[in-house]
């Protein structure tokens, strides 16, 4: 089977506001994996679940405080609606069944082991919460809370845009040369090398030398120490963790 006909993930949003998503998710490499089949990408309004006749998701925290709370009904109904079944066994493996993440400060940080793992997935559940957060008894039907770092957005449809964008790319022909995933900051746990094009000088810069020799063992080994060097002085977190 051609992989441009073949669905490789599928990924419902869960969000109050599914106009966020039509300029980032059908642009550049995620828009040309919808187009292709590989992905397939569904926003659901949560709003369309509440039994509010002003549509309203949201209410007033219990014991009080500032804010308003999204309440737990609305979005249990839009789990469900995405074929999320929390006690159906019936799945060949546990890749095959929906998973369902909420995009929360307070989960647990984005990175590329993680990013690896959820690209096996065939099927993705993206809960976004706003307000002061999801009444806490919606995480019974979460299987993980998930952060892109440690500051407060307005609400979970940006970082899930940036969970969709760094998952998608380690999709078979998402990424047209496979080896440049390979290559890029982070994925073997070093960030990656400096990189130049034509021309060759620029004002009163020019491209390293070996770049231009043509000695493909000698530029190899030049970009494993420029991405040694730049963890080093940039990362050197990274550095640690490569040599436990």
């Amino acid at each position: 089977m051609c992989i441009a006909a073949m669905l490789y993930m599928k990924i419902d949003i869960l969000t109050i506001f599914p106009s966020m998503f039509n300029g980032p998710l059908t642009e550049s490499l995620i828009g040309r994996a919808l187009r292709s089949g590989i992905l397939e990408i569904e926003t659901v309004d949560i709003r369309s679940f509440s039994k509010d006749k002003h549509l309203k998701v949201d209410d007033k925290p219990f014991g009080g405080g500032p804010g308003m709370v999204m309440k737990v009904g609305p979005l249990l109904d839009a789990i469900t609606s995405v074929g999320v079944r929390r006690k159906n066994k019936s799945y060949k493996n546990f890749h095959s069944k929906p998973y369902v993440i909420y995009m929360s400060p307070q989960g647990k940080k984005l990175d590329t082991a993680m990013v690896k793992e959820l690209s096996k997935f065939k099927h993705l559940v993206i809960l976004c919460g706003h307000y002061e957060g999801v009444d806490e008894r919606i995480i019974n039907y979460v299987d993980c809370e998930v952060s892109i770092g440690d500051y407060v957005l307005t609400g979970g449809e940006i970082p899930a845009m940036v969970l969709i964008d760094s998952v998608a790319r380690m999709l078979p022909g998402v990424v047209k040369k496979e080896k440049s995933v390979k290559n890029d900051s982070f994925y073997n746990g070093m960030l990656d090398y400096p990189h130049y094009t034509r021309p060759a000088i620029f004002k009163r810069y020019s491209v390293p030398n070996v770049l231009l020799s043509g000695n493909h063992k000698e530029i190899q080994k030049w970009r494993e120490e420029q991405s040694a060097k730049r963890t080093r002085e940039r990362r050197p977190d990274l550095i640690k963790d490569v040599l436990e």
